[in-house]
C-alpha cells in the first residue's frame, strides 16, 4: 500500500467511527435537513482532510506507522469518553488525566472501554502494523507527499469558500464544537499542555508573604480544619434548599451555607491548586501554581503548624513543602471496606493535636467525596438512604433516578463526615478557638443535557460543575464573626479566589499579601 492512502483510510476511519460526540452536537447546532445537508457533508471533508493535514506533517518511511497506531489507540480511548460523558479533551483534562492514580483508572474502566479500544484501537493498528508499505525514493516521495497536503488544502480552502455563511457562523458561533473534534483538538491540546510545561522555570520558587507574622494575644489558641470535597454540587445540599434531606447531621449544628460559591475550575487538577493560590482564577496557570508559594506556605512563614491529610488522588503539589500523609491504603486508614473511607482521616488526629504544645494549627482534609463516575463505592453500605442506585460506571445505562441517588447518597456521607469533624472540633473548643470550613474543588454533571462528570472548559462549562457548596462552622471561642453577621453575607457570591485571603484572615496572620476586600468574613458585608 502507498503510504499516502493509509494516511487518507486513517482520517476516513477516525471520521467514521471516533466522531459521535462531534457530530452529535454539531446536527443539535445544524439540524438534518435540505438546508444543512449540503454544509454538514462538506464539514465531514472538510475534518477529514483537517486530519490528513496533520497526518502528512508527521507521517515519514520511520514515523508513519508509530504515529498512526499511537493516534488510533489514544483515540479509541477518548472517543469512548466524549462519546458516553460528553466531556473534552482540553488541556485540563490533559493535566487532570495525569494526576489520576491507579485506583481512579480503574474506577474509570468498563466491558465497553475495552470494546472500543479492541475495535476502534487494537484491530486497526494491528492491521496497520501488518500492511506492507510501498515507498517512492527521495524526492519522488516527498513531492507525492506535498501535492497530498496541497490539494488536501485546496479542498478545504474551496468548501470553506462555498459555505461560507456557514463556517463563519460555525467558527464564530458555535466554537465549543470544535473541541469534540477527535483526534485534532486533543493533539492541539496537548501541544499547548507541553509547551505550557516550558513558559515558566518551576525550579525557581516565588515567596509569598514573608512577612507573615500572628501578632501576640491572650486569645486561645487556634485550630482550623479545611476540608476539600470532591465534585459536590451545591444545589444537592438540603442546607441550600434541596427538597431531599442530605444534610439531616450539619441541620443539626450551628453552620452557615454559602449559597452562591463557585469554583476556580471544572478539575481537581485545576481547582485544588488555584483555591490555595494568590492567583485569582483569570490569572491562574499550572505554571504559576507549581513556581509561587500558596496560602499554606505563608501560614508557614508565620509559624503555624499544618498537616495535610490525603484520601484523594493527590495534594497536586500543594501540600508539597509541609507534613502530608496518604490515607489512601488500608495500612494507614482504618475505615477502609470496597475503598478507603474520609473517616479514617480522623484517625491520629487527636495524637497530633495534642502532640502540638504551642502555636496554631491548621489542617487539611482532602476528600474522596463524590468522585464519580462509581458513586455508589462513595459510601458505606448503612448510608444507602436513597434507592435504587446505579451500581455501574458506565451512567449512560442507569436512568437519572439511579444516578441520582447513588449520587445523593454521597453526600449523605460527606454530611456525616463533616458532622464527625465538627465533633472532633468540639473536644477542644474550651481551650481553642475552633473551626472547620467546607469548600468543594468543583461540581459534577448528572446527566443534564447528555452531560456527566466534569471538565469542560470552564466559560462552556454548566452551572452544575462550577457552582459548589461551602459551610463554615466555629466553635464557642471563636470572635472573628457573630452569627447574625455571617447570616447576612451567607447568600453574597463567592469564589475560590476569596479562599487564600479568608483563610489568612481566620488564623489572624498579617501580611502585605493579605487583601481584607476578598477575605468573606470580614465583619462589613459587602
Amino acid at each position: 500500500m502507498i503510504s499516502n492512502r493509509l494516511i487518507v483510510y486513517t482520517a476516513i476511519f477516525l471520521i467514521l467511527t471516533g466522531n459521535a460526540a462531534f457530530f452529535s452536537n454539531v446536527t443539535q447546532a445544524y439540524p438534518v435537513n435540505l438546508k444543512n445537508i449540503s454544509f454538514l457533508l462538506s464539514l465531514a471533508w472538510g475534518f477529514g482532510g483537517a486530519i490528513v493535514l496533520v497526518l502528512s506533517l508527521v507521517c515519514f518511511r520511520y514515523t508513519i506507522k508509530p504515529v498512526i497506531i499511537t493516534i488510533l489507540l489514544v483515540s479509541s480511548v477518548t472517543g469512548y469518553f466524549m462519546n458516553t460523558y460528553n466531556i473534552i479533551i482540553d488541556e485540563s483534562m490533559i493535566q487532570n488525566i495525569l494526576n489520576t492514580n491507579m485506583a481512579e483508572s480503574l474506577d474509570l474502566l468498563s466491558p465497553k472501554l475495552i470494546l472500543y479500544v479492541l475495535f476502534l484501537g487494537l484491530l486497526p493498528s494491528f492491521f496497520v502494523y501488518s500492511v506492507p508499505l510501498a515507498y517512492r525514493s527521495g524526492w519522488r516521495e516527498a513531492g507525492s507527499r506535498l501535492k497530498l497536503f496541497a490539494l488536501t488544502l485546496l479542498s478545504i480552502v474551496g468548501m470553506m469558500f462555498v459555505f461560507s455563511d456557514f463556517y463563519t457562523s460555525f467558527f464564530r458561533e458555535h466554537k465549543p464544537l470544535r473541541y469534540y473534534a477527535n483526534p485534532t483538538y486533543y493533539l492541539y491540546a496537548s501541544g499547548k499542555y507541553i509547551h505550557s510545561l516550558f513558559e515558566t522555570d518551576t525550579s525557581i520558587l516565588k515567596s509569598v508573604g514573608l512577612d507573615a507574622k500572628i501578632p501576640g494575644s491572650d486569645s486561645p489558641r487556634k485550630l482550623i480544619i479545611f476540608v476539600i470535597g470532591e465534585a459536590a454540587r451545591a444545589d444537592r445540599f438540603s442546607l441550600n434548599g434541596y427538597e431531599r434531606e442530605t444534610n439531616p447531621l450539619l441541620k443539626k449544628e450551628q453552620v452557615i451555607s454559602f449559597t452562591d460559591f463557585w469554583s476556580c475550575g471544572t478539575t481537581t487538577a485545576v481547582s485544588v491548586p488555584c483555591m490555595f493560590s494568590i492567583y485569582n482564577r483569570k490569572s491562574f496557570n499550572d505554571q504559576k501554581g507549581k513556581s509561587t508559594e500558596n496560602v499554606l506556605d505563608v501560614l508557614k512563614h508565620a509559624r503555624v503548624n499544618l498537616l495535610w491529610l490525603e484520601n484523594n488522588s493527590s495534594s497536586l503539589k500543594v501540600a508539597g513543602r509541609i507534613p502530608y500523609h496518604d490515607y489512601r491504603t488500608s495500612a494507614e486508614n482504618p475505615a477502609c471496606d470496597i475503598e478507603c473511607r474520609d473517616m479514617g482521616m480522623l484517625k491520629n488526629l487527636q495524637t497530633y493535636v495534642q502532640g502540638k504544645p504551642r502555636g496554631d494549627i491548621f489542617i487539611v482534609l482532602h476528600q474522596m467525596g463524590n468522585h464519580g463516575p462509581s458513586y455508589y463505592k462513595r459510601y458505606p453500605p448503612e448510608f444507602e438512604k436513597f434507592t435504587p442506585v446505579c451500581t455501574s460506571n458506565q451512567l449512560e445505562e442507569c436512568s437519572r433516578e439511579s444516578i441520582n441517588n447513588a449520587y445523593d447518597n454521597a453526600i449523605l456521607y460527606t454530611d456525616y463526615f463533616l458532622s464527625q469533624v465538627i465533633g472532633f472540633l468540639k473536644q477542644y473548643q474550651n481551650t481553642f478557638e475552633t473551626g472547620m470550613l467546607y469548600v468543594s474543588d468543583h461540581g459534577e454533571s448528572l446527566g443534564e443535557n447528555g452531560l456527566y462528570l466534569h471538565g469542560l472548559p470552564y466559560f462552556i462549562a454548566p452551572d452544575s460543575q462550577r457552582h459548589i457548596p461551602a459551610i463554615l462552622w466555629f466553635g464557642k471561642n471563636v470572635d472573628k464573626m457573630d452569627m447574625n453577621s455571617l447570616l447576612k453575607i451567607k447568600d453574597h457570591t463567592y469564589t475560590h479566589d476569596h479562599l487564600f485571603h479568608t483563610i489568612l484572615g481566620l488564623m489572624n496572620v498579617e501580611t502585605s499579601v493579605y487583601d481584607h476586600r476578598l477575605d468573606m468574613l470580614q465583619k462589613t458585608p459587602r
